[in-house]
């Protein structure tokens, strides 16, 4: 497992303890998982998203912190919410990132994950580059808008 993916799993666990927001100190998780601080904003800034269901807030100076708060709607909200933050363009690897978090927090399950995997996939969108993430967040938010 990835230095990130650890932090990730890690900041996620602390959401099981606090629930709606958690509080931390980048230099302190920094220290903690002996990283650069650099790391711990890569980490956050790639998997803490408002598309994921996330928002963050960064304080800097006299002790500075980092807050992130879910989102916790009812499902159908929250679908609406990560439809509306894609924006027009979306990577294999952040529908993996948007899959692996509806499947830890039960938004859809493993056959719907499996679906939109493979529709949205690269080896189904052999497009030009200039339009292939483009027409992978078409096809996702449609698919999304139509899972009950």
């Amino acid at each position: 497992m990835r230095i990130s993916d650890v932090i990730e799993e890690f900041i996620k666990d602390l959401f099981k303890e606090e629930n709606q927001a958690i509080e931390i100190q980048r230099n302190e998780l920094a220290e903690y998982f002996n990283c650069v601080p650099s790391q711990i904003n890569y980490v956050i800034s790639t998997r803490f998203k408002p598309s994921q269901g996330y928002y963050v807030e960064s304080r800097r100076g006299g002790g500075g912190h980092i807050t992130i708060r879910k989102v916790n709607n009812s499902k159908q909200d929250y679908m609406v919410h990560i439809i509306n933050n894609i924006g027009k363009e979306l990577t294999a690897n952040e529908v993996d990132i948007l899959l692996s978090d509806f499947l830890t927090y039960h938004i859809i399950n493993e056959k719907e994950a499996k679906l939109l995997k493979v529709a949205t996939s690269d080896n189904v969108l052999q497009l030009p580059k200039e339009i292939k993430h483009q027409i992978r967040a078409r096809i996702f938010k449609n698919m999304l808008l139509n899972i009950e």
